[in-house]
């Protein structure tokens, strides 16, 4: 036989062991490489693992069935599969343990395998984690978790990390993927080979977030490094400007050398360059250049911005009408996203001619919410509507006293049952952060189950006026929307906390929170209002805690009947007349007791009742406002199903300060309607508070 068959003859018996050895992995579960994230994949199945068929050892370039094995560069590390040898440089290198496949996924030896990567490795006793460095990268490993994290993130691996004797194993990915290794999988010559470059890295990032043209002036930072460790002696920069003039992209490049004479492989970053910032253009109208005394002036703003960016309107002067003849000069600020203001001015005169008295005007204009000054006087003359009152059966919780609380402890203890209404309006006075709760406890040998209905909180906040307003809105709100719906189960002897978003937030020194809720439960239940250090558990606290005395001055105490039904069936805003609420007169104080003490309550202001007010024959154009009669007020009613501000704004703004302030709530058209309103008193306001009705002057 000659020697040009035998080769042939060698070659064909070497191509018929690799394709047995594929054909007999191909059969077993755990020999599906997972190598095939960042390299090019020539052949994913190889023989090995525990028990596995050992690869061919082909320690020379072959050429079989067209198949060429892959090449590698002196610097590359290769591994070779199911085998402890590594080669770099020419040099044969041992491993501890052999790249094995474990149910699927390729598994190193981390200490062997940072070695030649030129990693460091170290082991933190403390949370028992292997730990693998390189330059600003960490990767932690633990034994037997699938979890890594790269640089504090956390991170899954195709397998979970172990020991062979006393040997740290971990899936060769996980480490290829976290310091971005290339590598290729040769399956000619059974091997892996991982790309270590030696060069240096060229990388840099701009300080600026939004690069200006003929503005910006741009901060270069390089971000360049040495696999090795080198310095960086030499840097090289084409297309950097300090400032850009032109708008565009603009592709600045840069290149480091090392102490080893080695460059780096250019890097490029694309900057936008944008146009300089056009301030916007305030702009509006008037449809008219002359107006009377009472008329209304239609402004129509036309403003502009080249980004579609305007964030705030300032006007000056801005009125429905005017009520004194002469020059009014109107301005309008607006200020775009950048800070850039535009201002413009219009003057426009107001005539000697009368059309309508500020009074009147503001009966027939005011917007819905708004609020005007009027003679407040006249209001405790104007007759009382002589309604109907009824009561529907909803038990009022009221945690009211101490309204300013100076410890911790249990503000309120009630045990009722059926249809309940929370209000709970407290400070917080303990000089430190706190929270508060609800629980609720079963005392019962059955299951008992509560039912939330509604509910409105906010805080914390150091407004009470603004809190209150803010529940009493968020509690017509969750009317409308059922956003509040939720049943609570508790098991016999079992206590939970109820309303979640009241103890969400610590409330810190001299802050407010209110809560306005409606609830159901078929059998009795225990409910505490508790303010307690942020820090603490309520539940373990509770046997614990001590009852809390009321203040002498708000209000605390659980009464029955709490929702008021109040009706009138004949013809009304005709004349001037009003509902007064709260007064303890025509709508006297519920009356209760104090659940803690057992003495004998009166709701004073009857904080925390719903009235429904049913108003069947409403005159046409008819005006209802509200009025304050007991200070400064600021709420929320539901009329005709909307909810109205009263009055519109925040801040002080945002209150009815005075008798003589009322605000906006409806007006009927051209034809008697019924209207429904809906009204609880909000925390922190003041009562007594009346709802007039009135006829609307003419229009002209």
């Amino acid at each position: 036989m000659n020697f040009k068959k035998i080769t042939i003859l060698a070659i064909l018996a070497v191509f018929s062991l690799s394709q047995t050895a594929l054909l007999n992995t191909a059969s077993a579960d755990n020999n599906s490489v997972e190598l095939e994230q960042n390299g090019v994949v020539t052949q994913d199945v190889y023989g090995g693992g525990a028990g596995g068929t050992n690869p061919l050892e082909i320690t020379s370039p072959l050429d079989i069935d067209g198949v060429q094995p892959i090449s590698a560069s002196p610097s590359d590390l290769i591994l070779m599969m199911n085998s402890d040898k590594m080669y770099q440089n020419g040099t044969l290198y041992t491993s501890s343990q052999p790249m094995m496949v474990k149910q699927g996924v390729s598994y190193v030896a981390v200490r062997s395998m940072v070695d030649r990567v030129g990693l460091k490795l170290t082991y933190d006793g403390k949370t028992k984690e292997t730990i693998i460095i390189s330059g600003s990268n960490e990767l932690r490993f633990k034994l037997n978790s699938k979890i890594y994290t790269v640089n504090g993130v956390a991170k899954e691996m195709k397998g979970a990390a172990y020991q062979q004797k006393n040997v740290f194993m971990v899936p060769l990915t996980s480490i290829t993927q976290a310091l971005n290794i290339p590598y290729t999988v040769d399956a000619v010559q059974k091997r892996v080979i991982l790309s270590l470059s030696t060069k240096p890295v060229a990388l840099f990032t701009i300080q600026e977030k939004e690069v200006i043209a003929g503005e910006t002036k741009v901060t270069y930072q390089s971000k360049a490094y040495s696999p090795k460790g080198l310095p960086i002696v030499e840097e090289r920069w084409e297309g950097n400007q300090e400032i850009f003039q032109e708008v565009g992209p603009h592709t600045v490049t840069y290149s480091v050398l090392d102490s080893n004479g080695d460059w780096s492989d250019p890097y490029s970053l694309t900057i936008q360059v944008k146009a300089p910032n056009l301030p916007p253009v305030a702009i509006f109208t008037t449809d008219k250049t002359d107006y009377k005394m009472g008329e209304i002036i239609t402004i129509t703003d036309q403003s502009t911005d080249d980004e579609n960016d305007i964030v705030k309107r300032e006007w000056v002067n801005k009125k429905l009408a005017f009520f004194k003849p002469g020059p009014v000069t109107i301005q309008l600020k607006v200020t775009d996203g950048h800070g850039a203001v535009g201002v413009v001015e219009k003057t426009i005169n107001i005539t000697e001619e009368l059309l309508y008295n500020e009074t009147d005007f503001n009966k027939l204009f005011a917007p819905i919410g708004n609020q005007y000054k009027f003679d407040g006087s006249v209001v405790p003359t104007m007759p009382q509507v002589p309604y109907t009152v009824t009561s529907e059966q909803v038990t009022l919780i009221r945690s009211n006293s101490p309204e300013t609380v100076y410890s911790e402890g249990v503000v309120y203890r009630e045990t009722t049952s059926g249809a309940s209404r929370f209000m709970i309006h407290h400070v917080n006075a303990v000089g430190k952060d706190v929270k508060m709760y609800v629980v609720a406890t079963n005392k019962n040998l059955e299951p008992t189950t509560i039912n939330i209905q509604d509910s409105g909180f906010a805080g914390p906040n150091m407004y009470a006026t603004l809190v209150g307003k803010l529940s009493a809105q968020r509690y017509f709100q969750s009317m409308r929307n059922s956003s509040a719906k939720q049943d609570i189960v508790l098991a016999p002897g079992e206590s939970k906390i109820i309303f979640n978003e009241l103890n969400e937030l610590k409330m810190r020194p001299m802050q407010v929170i209110s809560l306005l809720a409606d609830m159901y439960s078929e059998s009795p239940v225990e409910y505490k209002v508790i303010m307690i250090d942020a820090n603490k558990d309520v539940l373990t606290s509770l046997p614990y805690l001590q009852d809390l005395a009321r203040d002498g001055v708000h209000n605390r105490g659980t009464y029955p009947d709490a929702t008021r039904l109040i009706e009138y069936n004949e013809l009304i805003g005709s004349t001037a007349q009003r509902i007064s609420l709260g007064d303890n007169k025509g709508d006297p104080n519920l009356g209760g007791v104090d659940g803690m003490t057992g003495l004998t309550e009166s709701n004073l202001g009857n904080f925390g009742v719903m009235y429904k007010i049913s108003m069947n024959r409403v005159a046409p154009n008819t005006l209802i406002t509200f009025n304050p009669r007991g200070g400064e007020y600021s709420g929320m009613v539901l009329i005709n199903g909307e909810i109205v501000s009263v009055p519109e704004g925040n801040g002080a703004e945002g209150s009815l300060a005075s008798p003589n302030d009322t605000s906006v709530l409806y007006r009927t058209g051209n034809f008697e309607q019924k209207v429904e309103i809906w009204f609880t008193a909000a925390p922190g306001s003041n009562l007594p508070v009346n709802f007039i009705f009135s006829p609307l002057p003419v229009q002209k």
